[in-house]
């Protein structure tokens, strides 16, 4: 049986058609949101007929990752960065462009499902709570349960990174201060050196300087990130004790995160114990998303 998602991004909408876990077809074109919402339905259908074209079929359900999620109450998306489609019937009008069923799940949770089933699960096949964790531009996440997305009551279940981690923070465009993403984000980390030190830099350039020596702003943005991250990620750990936490996004780069960052996360626990949670990175890479839209 062939499975079709997309991954519906605010640069580029990506299409993967999978077969009993090998791809069959992959294939993107940009979203150009700038153009508007109406735009966007026809940049999904257009690709959609692309690939059924190349592949001789049609589907007959396909599954979305998207930026934001579907109020489930008033059936429009909220709490997107694609602005465009705040408050709208996303799932109603790729219904009516395709003439088929639609399933939508955020984004995280669609890395979340494809890393617990496809990915880095795969090693801990006996794992019945996986948490995933985004730390790139913005800090989202994902919770799968017995191979199934958890979306909660409001659809936000695993957005760890609108919780208030610094009191009286940087503000957030949530509305609140201090929130995780407005503390350990590439983006915040960024801003944070830039204004201690006068200067910007790139993450990847700050831990190149914090690493080789002689830059205690440097020293001192990655001090930060290690830090947060160990009490953000133990209260996530206090909270649902899962089997596996996986990292992706950018930061989650940041090789210190699992050995450094895996004692500070010890030291804020309330276990006085081993701590014994495997935290690791994707190995999906980019193509999570899209292949647990699939998974839908």
């Amino acid at each position: 049986m062939k499975l079709w998602g997309v991954d519906l991004g605010g640069t580029k909408i990506e299409c993967v058609v999978i077969d009993k876990e090998e791809t069959v077809i992959r294939r993107r074109i940009p979203t150009e949101a700038d153009k508007g919402y109406d735009h966007i339905i026809s940049q999904i259908k257009k690709l959609i007929t692309q690939v059924s074209a190349e592949i001789g079929v049609y589907p007959t359900n396909i599954g979305f990752a998207t930026p934001g999620v579907l109020d489930l109450d008033t059936q429009r998306m909220k709490n997107s960065n694609t602005v465009v489609l705040n408050n709208q019937p996303l799932q109603k009008d790729i219904e009516n462009a395709l003439q088929i069923p639609v399933k939508l799940a955020n984004d995280a949770n669609c890395f979340a499902l494809a890393e617990t089933l496809l990915g880095a699960g795969k090693a801990y096949p006996k794992a019945d709570l996986v948490f995933g964790v985004i730390m790139g531009t913005g800090v989202g996440g994902g919770l799968v349960a017995h191979g199934r997305i958890i979306e909660g009551i409001h659809g936000i279940a695993g957005e760890w990174g609108h919780n208030i981690l610094e009191e009286n923070g940087e503000f957030c465009y949530c509305g609140k201060r201090g929130c995780v993403e407005r503390v350990i984000s590439g983006v915040a980390l960024e801003h944070y050196y830039a204004k201690i030190s006068g200067s910007k830099l790139k993450l990847s350039e700050i831990l190149v300087n914090h690493l080789t020596g002689g830059d205690k702003f440097a020293d001192e943005t990655i001090e930060r990130l290690l830090e947060y991250y160990g009490r953000a990620i133990s209260t996530l750990i206090n909270v649902l004790d899962p089997n596996l936490i996986v990292i992706g996004g950018g930061v989650g780069n940041v090789d210190l995160l699992y050995t450094k960052g895996y004692k500070r996360i010890k030291k804020y626990l309330f276990n006085p114990g081993e701590f014994k949670t495997p935290i690791l990175k994707p190995t999906l890479g980019d193509s999570a998303g899209v292949f647990g839209a699939a998974l839908l």
